[in-house]
C-alpha cells in the first residue's frame, strides 16, 4: 500500500522560535534581567526525591525528557521522575552530531524515522524554545555501481512510504555541495548520491533543555546527579527502584540509557543482545559558510556538516572494538582527515580545534529495542547505536503511549526485545553504515 505523499517541506529553512519562559517577560524586564544574572529563574527545578512515583525514567538525555514530556503533555501522567547520575543530556545527548534523517531502508525505519522528523518540524513551537532545526538537505554518496544500487533501493522504499528521497547525479551534487570533488580522476569517484531534501541537523542541547523545561512545567521531576544502584522486582513485577539519594516505590521503570543500557536491564535479570562501541566525532576552527548540505560517504566513512557559527562537524564510523573509553585517538583523526580530504581537497589548510567520543549500543540487526520486556513495569528504550537522537522525539512519543495505554503502538512493534527469539530482525546496515 502506498502511503499519500505529504506537501513538500520548506528545505532549507531554519525551524526556530525565540521563547522560552523569558517569553512572559516584556523588553524592558529582560534587559533588566540581563544586567541582573542572579534574578534568573532556573529553566527546570531542584526537587527532593520523593518515595512514590507513577513512572521511573533512568537516563535525563533525549530519550528520557522525551518520555517524560510526552507522558505529561499527551496522557496527563505528572508524577513522573527523571533520573540521571549526571546531569542532563550529558550523555550521547551531548556527544552526538545531531543529524536529522528519514531516508532509512527498510519500511518499518522509515516510518518510525519520519514520524522523528515531522515531531521536530514544529518542535520549537510545541516547546516554546528554538531549537534551531535545519532542513538542509543530506546527501548519501555512492562511489561504486553497488552503492549506487543501494541509494536506488533506498530511495524506491522512501517513496513508497511517502518520503522525499531520490538519487541524483554528479552534476546536481556540485549544484548542491561546489566544493565537492566530484570529477573522474578521484581515487574513489562519486557516481551520483541518495539525496533527501528534509533532513539536516539540529541544535542538540537545545533540544535537550526544551524538552527539559517542557517537562518541569508540566510537574515532572527530573533529578540530577542521582544514580540507579539496583531495580526492585517482586513477584516478576518491578516494585522500585534504588538510589544513592534513597528507595523510590514505583510500578514502572524505563530504561532509556545509552553506552550503559545493559547495565540497567543486568539489574532485572533481562540480557540484552547489544555490545558498546565507542563513537569519535571532530570539530574545525570556524569559517565563513560554504557547506549548505549535509555529505556522507558510506565507503569512505566519514561524514561533514557545517553549523550556523561556521564549524565544520565530521563523524566516523564506530570503533572496531566493543569499549567503555569515551578518549579520541590519533588514529581515527589520522583517517578522519584522509577520507575528509579526498571528498573537498580545498579543506586542507582547515585546523581540527577538538575532538571528542560518545558510547554507541549496537544492536545485531543495527535496530533499536523498544518496548516491554519479561519483567512487568521494566521498560526498555535502548540500542540505538549510531542514530538515536534524530529519533527521540517519536521515541518518547510511543513509550509514552505504551506506558499510558499499556498497548505497544504500531510504529515502534517491529523493534521488540522478542524479535530476536522469534527471528524477525528489522536489519538496518544498509542505512547505517557510517556511524550518524
Amino acid at each position: 500500500m502506498v502511503r499519500a505523499k505529504r506537501e513538500p517541506r520548506s528545505g532549507g529553512k531554519l525551524h526556530g522560535f525565540a521563547g522560552g519562559r523569558s517569553a512572559r517577560y516584556s523588553a524592558f524586564e529582560l534587559v533588566r534581567h540581563g544586567m541582573r544574572h542572579g534574578e534568573w529563574p532556573r529553566v527546570w527545578r531542584e526537587c527532593d526525591l520523593r518515595s512514590t512515583y507513577d513512572v521511573v525514567v533512568v537516563g535525563a538525555g533525549i530519550h528520557g525528557l522525551a518520555t517524560a514530556y510526552y507522558l505529561a503533555t499527551n496522557h496527563g501522567m505528572s508524577r513522573v521522575a527523571v533520573l540521571d547520575r549526571g546531569y542532563v543530556g550529558g550523555g550521547n545527548s551531548g556527544r552526538n552530531t545531531a543529524i536529522v534523517r528519514s531516508n532509512y531502508l527498510t519500511p518499518e525505519g522509515v516510518r518510525f524515522y519520519d514520524r522523528s522528523v515531522e515531531l521536530y518540524e514544529h518542535l520549537s513551537a510545541d516547546l516554546n524554545f528554538n531549537i534551531m532545526f535545519s532542513q538542509r538537505g543530506h546527501l548519501t554518496l555512492a562511489h561504486s555501481d553497488a552503492s549506487l544500487r543501494t541509494m536506488a533501493w533506498r530511495a524506491e522504499v522512501n517513496k513508497l512510504e511517502g518520503i522525499d528521497s531520490s538519487v541524483i547525479g554528479p552534476e546536481e551534487i556540485k549544484r548542491l555541495v561546489p566544493y565537492l570533488d566530484v570529477s573522474d580522476g578521484t581515487r574513489y569517484p562519486v557516481l551520483g548520491a541518495l539525496y533527501h531534501p528534509p533532513g539536516g541537523t539540529v541544535r542538540h542541547d537545545a533540544v535537550n533543555w526544551g524538552y527539559a523545561r517542557g517537562a518541569d512545567a508540566r510537574g515532572v521531576e527530573i533529578h540530577q546527579r542521582t544514580e540507579v544502584l539496583g531495580i526492585d522486582v517482586e513477584g516478576g513485577k518491578v516494585t522500585g527502584v534504588r538510589t544513592d539519594r534513597g528507595r523510590i516505590s514505583a510500578p514502572v521503570v524505563v530504561n532509556c540509557t545509552a553506552g550503559h543500557a545493559t547495565l540497567v536491564s543486568d539489574m532485572v535479570g533481562v540480557r540484552m543482545p547489544v555490545i558498546t562501541h565507542p563513537l569519535q566525532a571532530a570539530v574545525t576552527e570556524p569559517v565563513k559558510v560554504f557547506l549548505d548540505a549535509v555529505v556522507v560517504s558510506g565507503t569512505l566513512h566519514v561524514y561533514v556538516s557545517q553549523t550556523d557559527r561556521g564549524e565544520l562537524v565530521f563523524g566516523a564510523s564506530t570503533d572496531p572494538f566493543a569499549s567503555y573509553s569515551m578518549r579520541g585517538s590519533l588514529e581515527f583523526t589520522e583517517e578522519l582527515a584522509g577520507h575528509v580530504l579526498e571528498l573537498m581537497p580545498a579543506l586542507s589548510r582547515m585546523r581540527l580545534l577538538r575532538q571528542w567520543a560518545g558510547l554507541c549500543d549496537m544492536t545485531p540487526d543495527f535496530s533499536p529495542i523498544m518496548g516491554v520486556t519479561p519483567v512487568e513495569g521494566f521498560l526498555v528504550d535502548v540500542g540505538w547505536g549510531t542514530y538515536g537522537y534524530k529519533a527521540g522525539p517519536v521515541a518518547g512519543e510511543t513509550m509514552a503511549e505504551l506506558i499510558a495505554t499499556g498497548r505497544t503502538p504500531e510504529l515502534i512493534s517491529p523493534f521488540g526485545l522478542d524479535r530476536f527469539g522469534e527471528g524477525r530482525l528489522v536489519g538496518e546496515k544498509g542505512a547505517a553504515s557510517v556511524g550518524h
